[in-house]
């Protein structure tokens, strides 16, 4: 599904991530876990496409990804961010459906549906209409996930999906992480929290600071 072949990044005079090699297979679950300051969620954006690399190529299925110069690549991989980022001005419903009816050109009635039934899934039935600042961590998590999800994405990705959850909560995105891979999802996790990451992790990838 996805090849990582000899990626590098900096940011001025500092090396984050040095002809890095990485294969993730269809369906799997991949933790990138380690210090700060290691590149984990460098590696995230890079994968994403949110940073562009310095050199190397990312693969998806035998097939170079590149978000800058290709066409049709707004729904290959999502991302759930480590603050949410849901836009504070638009309901539940209206952040999930935001970037289908612009981006995929969806009619707003089969991506209100569509996003209905990712929020039902999600234990959200009833909150269509609220604003993020009416919903709780875990309500947030959750909305960020069916957003991300609505653009039917290859490869889903999080940054510190858990970092701001207490423990039942963080029980619950294990059970949505493993719900989606019982579904054949693709799944890429920055943490730091080793104990969620072994619980989940098909493989994981352990990162430090070079030079240590």
């Amino acid at each position: 599904m996805l090849e990582l072949k000899n990626i590098s990044k900096s940011f001025g005079d500092k090396v984050i991530l040095n002809n890095l090699n990485l294969e993730v297979k269809d369906g799997e679950i991949l933790c990138i876990v380690g210090q700060s300051g290691g590149g984990k969620t460098t590696l995230l954006r890079c994968i994403s496409g949110l940073e562009k690399i310095d050199g190397g190529q990312i693969l998806i299925d035998g097939q170079v990804f590149d978000p800058y110069t290709n066409e049709n690549n707004d729904s290959v991989i999502g991302v759930v961010f480590q603050e949410y980022n849901l836009f504070p001005h638009l309901t539940v419903l209206q952040n999930v459906t935001l970037a289908p009816t612009m981006v995929l050109k969806k009619k707003k009635e089969i991506a209100e549906n569509e996003a209905k039934n990712l929020l039902n899934g999600l234990a959200l039935e009833g909150k269509e209409g609220l604003y993020p600042f009416q919903l709780s961590g875990g309500q947030k998590q959750r909305v960020a996930i069916a957003r991300a999800l609505a653009m039917k994405p290859q490869i889903l990705c999080y940054d510190e999906p858990t970092s701001a959850l207490d423990p039942g909560l963080t029980a619950t995105v294990k059970d949505i992480v493993l719900n989606l891979k019982k579904e054949g999802m693709t799944q890429i996790i920055v943490t730091h929290d080793m104990d969620f990451a072994e619980e989940i992790a098909d493989n994981i990838l352990k990162v430090k600071p070079l030079g240590y």
